[in-house]
């Protein structure tokens, strides 16, 4: 089975070279190249992708070039469209190293009997420790101390003393890989956990020391909102400006997924005028943030750029996980956990 794999700025091709020798691939049949571009420019390719699809960037010649004979091809965010697939005639899979799919043309691949493989859980555990690490730095001021120490400063003055995560209410928006460790993790705190996701049976929410409830009741008694949901067209800016006008004076808002699940205007105007304590982000409508974006001047707003997922462990897990799906296809002669398993005839996977 020949493999065609292609790198990025980041995760390098070495990475599943390695994973694949571990899952028992022949080294001799993996192929790799680079998808061309800065890092800067392929952040912003996805981004564009995430919104459009794989036809919002140009054709990825170097793909097209390298791809003939491959039976396999593995990607993370490097561009999938129709064009990649035409210069693939023997091609069976597409699999990529994350969950989300906006980098392929799906449909163009069902209708060319290749299957589309994501992987999920990749970083669950990198980005629910990031939300702690946010929670953590808004509440106690962790971020400004830092900053004014740098700046020749030693600022003790925040407005008011530090809170505490321990004893508090938090509220989880969503309850996906990332959910369940976030979960894991905060029990160490002992916190009130409000979970809301529709999608996920009240008994499993329970088992996870969660309770479940409305979405309102979430925004309306946490001290700590989270928002873990993922990004689909039912989900695009689904939390309102009402739901944010139901926070707490005192709570703070956290976003480790993606910023068009909310009305970032309305969550800039409650952090301005100062009717929610504060925020933490690590993601936004536009990045980088411009230069004259009004985020970068909010005292109460901790930003990171875009990086909950991004360490070893996460590269390790995305690429093992792809090999498996790999190995999966070279044993058996399917992935159960494409997404069009069903399109192609498979028995689709759990």
């Amino acid at each position: 089975m020949r493999v065609l794999v292609v790198g990025d700025h980041f995760i390098a091709a070495e990475h599943y070279v390695d994973a694949l020798a571990e899952a028992g691939l022949d080294p001799a049949d993996v192929t790799t190249i680079a998808w061309a571009g800065s890092k800067a420019d392929q952040h912003a390719a996805q981004q564009r992708m995430e919104r459009t699809g794989p036809a919002a960037v140009a054709v990825p010649q170097e793909i097209c070039a390298a791809i003939g004979d491959a039976d396999v091809l593995a990607v993370h965010f490097a561009p999938v469209p129709a064009a990649v697939l035409d210069a693939a005639p023997k091609l069976q899979a597409v699999v990529v190293a994350r969950a989300g799919l906006e980098n392929v043309d799906i449909d163009a691949a069902t209708a060319r009997n290749v299957a589309v493989v994501p992987v999920h859980g990749r970083n669950a555990s990198a980005v629910a420790e990031l939300a702690i690490g946010l929670m953590l730095a808004e509440a106690r001021d962790i971020a400004r101390a830092d900053a004014s120490v740098k700046s020749g400063g030693w600022r003790k003055d925040f407005g008011g003393p530090g809170d505490e995560i321990g004893g508090s209410v938090v509220g989880l928006v969503g309850f996906g890989h990332v959910g369940r460790a976030l979960a894991g993790m905060l029990r160490g705190f002992d916190v009130r956990l409000l979970v809301h996701d529709p999608y996920v049976d009240p008994t499993t929410l329970r088992d996870h020391g969660a309770t479940p409830v409305d979405l309102d009741t979430v925004f309306r008694e946490s001290d700590f909102v989270h928002i873990l949901a993922r990004l689909t067209p039912e989900t695009e800016r689904f939390i309102t400006a009402r739901h944010i006008a139901l926070m707490k004076p005192t709570a703070y808002f956290i976003n480790t997924s993606r910023s068009r699940l909310v009305d970032t205007d309305a969550l800039l105007a409650a952090c301005v005028h100062r009717s929610i304590a504060g925020a933490a982000l690590d993601v936004f409508d536009e990045e980088p943030l411009p230069p004259d974006s009004p985020w970068r001047r909010l005292d109460n707003v901790t930003i990171t750029t875009h990086f909950g997922g991004d360490t070893t462990t996460t590269i390790v897990r995305s690429t093992r996980l792809v090999a498996q799906a790999i190995a999966e296809l070279q044993r058996s002669g399917r992935i159960r956990t494409a997404v069009n398993a069903r399109a192609l005839g498979w028995e689709e996977g759990p």
